[in-house]
């Protein structure tokens, strides 16, 4: 398990150097994954991921 301070920076860094697809929001669910359940930085980046998904889903025409 990583600590938040880790899972944040990796986060920052994952968005900063990469396109967003598909293989980067998994990368950042599997960060997600890291965090304790009750984390407020999980319940942060879980909502983010949700909105990023959504800008995905647009971005390629997929109707949600």
């Amino acid at each position: 398990m990583l600590s938040e301070k880790e899972v944040s920076r990796s986060w920052r860094k994952l968005f900063k150097t990469s396109e967003l697809s598909a293989d980067v929001l998994n990368k950042a669910e599997a960060l997600i994954d890291e965090l304790r359940p009750e984390s407020p930085l999980r319940h942060r980046l879980t909502t983010e991921l949700e909105e990023l998904r959504h800008r995905l889903d647009e971005k390629e025409g997929v109707a949600t």
